[in-house]
C-alpha cells in the first residue's frame, strides 16, 4: 500500500481526447457488427438443438484420451463428465436426421479407445428448445440493461448518467460477440453467463467514478463538469488499473491452464474486462461530458460531504477593520 501511495497523481485529459477514442470504438464496433450481421455467430448445441449421447466405461477413461478419439474423427464434440462413475455426456450438434449417423461416429470413435462402453441413453435437443433458451438469453440481458439504468438514475439522481452507462455496456458487449464472430468461436449458454458477468464489472467501475464525481460536486460546486470528469477518473485511476489487470490475470490463468472446456468462457471474460476498463476510463466521461457539455448538469451531492468554507481574502478583513476604526473616531 505504501507503494501505490507514492505513485505520482496523475493528470490525463481524458475528456479532451474523447473523440479521438470515439472514432476508434465507432470503428471497432462498425466491424464487429458487420461481422454478427454478415457472417453470423456459431451457435452452441444449447441454440442449434444437436444430438445428447451418455456413455459409461467398465474402466476409467482420461476425458483428454476421449477428446482426442472424438477429434481423430473431425467431430467436434462438448463432453460433460459424471463424477460419480466412468460416465461421460457427449453432445454434438446437428438435426434430427443425423441423430443415428452421429452417434454411429461417436462409437467408431469410442471403439478406438480399447475400453468396453455401453451407450446408457441417446437423445435429440431440438432447436424449439434452444429458440426458448435464446429469447430467455436476450431478455435477461435486456432487464439487466434497464435495471441498471434505473439503478443508476436513481442513485445520482441524473437518467442520463445511467443512459451512458449503458452505451459503455452496449459497446463492451458488441465487441465481445463481435470478436466470436470474427474468430466463429461456440456461443452458448455459458457464453451468455459471461456476458452478463463483462456487464456487471464494467458498470461497478463506471459507479465508482459516478461516485467520485458526485463526491467532487459537493467538494467543488463551482468546477466545470470537464474538471469534475477529468479529476474523478484521474483520481480512481489506479484502482480501476489494478482492479481489473488482478482479474484480467486471473482469467487469463484460466484460459490457459483450465482445459478446453473453459477455453471460451475465459477468453470472453478477457475480451469484456479489457473493453470494459478501457469504456471506463475514457468513454463514459466522454459520453457524459457530450450530453451535458460545460455547467449543464445535476446530480445529488452527498450530504455528509459539504463544500468547504471561503476563507476572506487579505484585503478583504484590512478593508472592513479601518472601516471600524473610521466609524469610532467618527463618534
Amino acid at each position: 500500500m505504501k507503494y501505490f501511495k507514492m505513485l505520482p497523481k496523475t493528470n490525463i485529459d481524458f475528456v479532451g481526447i474523447r473523440k479521438i477514442f470515439f472514432v476508434i470504438s465507432g470503428l471497432l464496433m462498425a466491424a464487429c457488427l458487420l461481422s454478427v450481421i454478415f457472417k453470423g455467430l456459431n451457435y452452441g448445441i444449447d441454440f442449434t438443438g444437436g444430438t445428447v449421447m451418455q456413455v459409461g466405461f467398465e474402466k476409467s477413461v482420461d476425458i483428454k484420451d476421449l477428446r482426442a478419439a472424438l477429434t481423430e474423427k473431425d467431430i467436434k464434440a462438448d463432453i460433460q463428465t459424471f463424477v460419480d462413475r466412468n460416465a461421460f455426456s457427449i453432445k454434438v450438434k446437428g438435426s434430427q436426421e443425423d441423430v443415428n449417423a452421429v452417434s454411429n461416429n461417436i462409437e467408431a470413435a469410442l471403439n478406438t479407445l480399447n475400453t468396453p462402453f455401453v451407450v446408457e441413453q441417446k437423445d435429440f435437443v431440438g432447436p424449439t428448445v434452444g429458440n426458448h433458451l435464446a429469447k430467455k438469453a436476450i431478455m435477461a440481458f435486456i432487464l439487466a440493461m434497464a435495471a441498471m439504468v434505473i439503478y443508476i438514475g436513481f442513485r445520482f439522481q441524473n437518467i442520463i448518467w445511467g443512459a451512458m452507462a449503458v452505451v459503455a455496456l452496449f459497446h463492451d458487449v458488441l465487441l465481445t460477440v463481435g470478436v466470436f464472430s470474427i474468430l466463429q468461436l461456440e456461443v452458448d449458454l455459458v457464453i451468455v453467463a459471461a456476458l452478463l458477468t463483462i456487464a456487471g464489472f464494467s458498470v461497478n467501475d463506471t459507479i465508482v467514478i459516478f461516485d467520485r464525481v458526485r463526491e467532487n460536486i459537493g467538494l467543488h460546486p463551482k468546477w466545470s463538469i470537464k474538471e469534475l470528469l477529468n479529476v474523478s477518473v484521474n483520481d480512481t485511476l489506479s484502482r480501476t488499473v489494478i482492479t481489473s489487470l488482478t482479474v484480467i490475470a486471473a482469467a487469463a490463468i484460466l484460459y490457459f491452464m483450465g482445459g478446453e472446456v473453459l477455453n471460451n468462457f475465459s477468453f470472453a471474460i478477457l475480451i469484456g474486462l479489457i473493453s470494459g476498463t478501457y469504456s471506463t476510463m475514457v468513454l463514459v466521461p466522454g459520453l457524459v461530458y457530450q450530453w451535458t457539455k460545460e455547467g449543464n448538469y445535476s446530480v445529488g451531492a452527498p450530504s455528509d460531504v459539504k463544500a468547504p468554507a471561503v476563507e476572506p481574502k487579505k484585503n478583504e478583513v484590512k478593508k472592513k477593520s479601518s472601516y471600524k476604526r473610521k466609524s469610532k473616531a467618527g463618534k
